[in-house]
């Protein structure tokens, strides 16, 4: 027998329910129009990567969904669901497109919440030969785009946020200061190489909770999303930059300090919108990067994915580049001041 529905808790295909959330979802059409109309001005080419691939992506907290494919011999081999279309993105790149955007559907384990959806759709874009300023310049415009077919402005819950009004820059080492009294740098070598005992030091006399895993990375997403990412995008964008290197297995590092990379992040209303890089060409690099990323998937979580061995060979023929990745359901949740992202979702995949 199906077990019975609390009374309280009426599916998203009830009528009246849905009637409820019509109005916000004819307007992530709307959305979604005026963010094509604006790729197609911008000459891109709109793609369609597939989302099933031998690797999801390897960076050490992203979680993949995974299946296996039969082949017509009744074998079988390990596939996945991507996390974003970047590897087949770059495959085009390096097959000599040089403007191209994705806006479909990813897949992403281990994350539920009022922001996170374990099926999401990601607008995904590249610019080769251009530096990631004008990806940056892409992003607030499209801000600005989706808060002009809303409500006018970017709000979620309390907070809210003008796109129009003039973009704040900051860098990660600066925002860590500002907001957390942490000196990053501190705690890194010139080259970038970071010290988890040097950063859990700071902590500890600032008062924070220092957990039993001092590992550097994981200390440093606990700072960013507790004490720094709140603070950001308050009353306009927050364009978050120089990320340390160790935070970015993507991006190139910066020219003037290899501490840093040509990584920034987007956000409004302490929301994460986008995430892009100066994208990293050089392969050996990008491998060994890779590996240090899954070796320390397999400490943490016991699981690791295999390399994509074409995207590596590909990036040996991929021009100078940026990119973007920028969550489409957020934005549209913020210029509707939706609570939460299933309300901004067709269908919500099933609890």
């Amino acid at each position: 027998m199906s077990q019975s529905r609390p009374l309280s808790a009426s599916p998203w295909w009830t009528p009246s329910v849905h009637a409820d959330r019509r109005p916000i979802l004819l307007t992530r059409n709307r959305i979604e129009a005026a963010v094509r109309r604006y790729l197609a001005d911008e000459d891109f080419l709109l793609v369609d990567p597939p989302g099933l691939q031998r690797s999801p992506g390897n960076e050490t907290h992203l979680h993949a969904f995974g299946t296996t494919m039969i082949d017509n011999d009744g074998m079988g081999q390990a596939m996945y669901l991507h996390t974003s279309p970047e590897f087949n993105m770059k495959k085009l790149l390096a097959a000599g497109e040089t403007r191209i955007a994705s806006l479909g559907h990813v897949w992403r384990n281990r994350e539920r919440s009022a922001l996170h959806h374990p099926e999401f759709t990601m607008l995904e874009w590249y610019r080769a030969g251009d530096s990631f300023e004008a990806i940056i310049g892409d992003c607030v415009t499209l801000l600005r785009l989706a808060a002009a077919t809303g409500v006018k402005t970017l709000i979620y819950k309390d907070k809210s946020c003008d796109p129009f009004a003039s973009p704040e820059r900051l860098s990660v080492v600066d925002a860590f200061a500002r907001y957390a009294g942490i000196d990053l740098f501190a705690s890194m070598d010139s080259d970038g190489v970071t010290d988890g005992e040097a950063l859990a030091k700071q902590m500890t006399e600032l008062g924070m909770v220092v957990p039993d895993d001092i590992n550097w990375s994981y200390l440093f997403s606990l700072i960013l999303t507790d004490k720094v990412e709140p603070q950001l995008g308050m009353g306009q964008i927050t364009v978050l930059d120089r990320y340390p290197a160790a935070e970015a297995a993507l991006a190139r590092r910066s020219d003037d300090d290899r501490r840093v990379s040509q990584r920034f992040e987007l956000y409004a209303c302490g929301v994460e919108l986008a995430n892009g890089f100066g994208e990293l060409t050089d392969s050996d690099e990008q491998r060994r990067r890779f590996t240090a990323e899954m070796n320390e998937k397999q400490r943490i979580y016991g699981e690791s994915y295999p390399l994509d061995e074409d995207f590596l060979a590909a990036l040996e023929l991929m021009p100078q580049a940026s990119g973007v990745a920028l969550g489409f359901d957020r934005l549209v949740m913020l210029a509707t001041a939706a609570p939460k992202i299933e309300a901004v979702l067709w269908a919500p995949v099933a609890e």
